[in-house]
C-alpha cells in the first residue's frame, strides 16, 4: 500500500510519526505509526504534513518526499544511518544524496530528523509514495485522501479557532442584580 505524505505528520515533543485518522472537536486525532495508539492533538499542538517540508538546496528547494526517493535510490534496502550518527558522516551521506544541499541552512539537526523519518516510514509504512495524480484518482473516487484546501493542518486550525471562540464566550450562571430603578432625588 502507498503513503500518502500528506496524511503523515511530526508532532512538536512527540517522539515518531502519526497518521492522521479523523477530525475531532478539539484537534485532530492522530495515530502512532509504530504503536498504533491514537490521541487528539489539540490546538495547542505544533504539528507539520511530511508534504510542507522541503530541504533547502543552493539552487531551489526539494520536497521531503523526493528527498525519500532520492535516499531510496542510494541506499536501496538498506536502512539510513542513524539519527545518532556522527554529523560529519551524516554531511557524508547527505552529499551523496543531495549533492547540492545549502550547507548553511540544511543543519545536521535536520539531518538527523530526516534520517529518522526516513527508517521511521520504511519499517511501519512503505516508502513507495502516492502521486498527485494518485492522490486526485481516490478524491475523484470519494476515497479518504484528505484534500489539500482541507487537510489535516487545516481542520487542526479551525478546531482551534472554535475552541479559542469557546473560551472567549464566557457564559455566567450567576443571576444579574436587579436594575435600579431610575427615581429621581430630590435636591434641597
Amino acid at each position: 500500500m502507498k503513503t500518502d505524505l500528506g496524511k503523515i505528520f511530526t508532532v512538536s515533543g512527540e517522539p515518531g510519526l502519526f497518521q492522521y485518522v479523523a477530525q475531532a472537536a478539539r484537534g485532530a486525532i492522530l495515530e502512532s505509526l509504530s504503536t498504533k495508539k491514537r490521541f487528539v492533538a489539540g490546538p495547542s499542538a505544533k504539528m507539520s504534513a511530511l508534504t510542507d517540508i522541503s530541504i533547502y538546496t543552493t539552487s531551489e528547494e526539494v520536497k521531503l518526499q523526493d528527498v525519500f526517493e532520492a535516499m531510496k535510490k542510494q541506499l536501496g534496502d538498506e536502512k539510513a544511518p542513524s539519527g545518532k550518527s556522527a554529523p560529519e558522516q551524516l554531511k557524508e551521506f547527505f552529499g551523496k544524496v543531495i549533492p547540492d544541499y545549502d550547507g548553511e541552512r540544511f543543519y545536521p539537526s535536520h539531518m538527523k530528523k530526516v534520517v529518522e523519518w526516513y527508517n521511521f516510514l520504511k519499517e511501519y509504512a512503505s516508502l513507495d509514495f502516492m502521486s498527485e495524480e494518485e492522490i486526485e484518482a481516490e478524491r475523484a473516487k470519494g476515497g479518504k485522501v484528505v484534500e489539500k484546501e482541507e487537510s489535516a493542518k487545516s481542520a487542526a486550525a479551525k478546531a482551534t479557532k472554535g475552541a479559542e471562540k469557546q473560551k472567549s464566550a464566557k457564559v455566567s450562571t450567576k443571576q444579574a442584580p436587579p436594575a435600579k430603578a431610575s427615581v429621581p432625588r430630590k435636591v434641597v
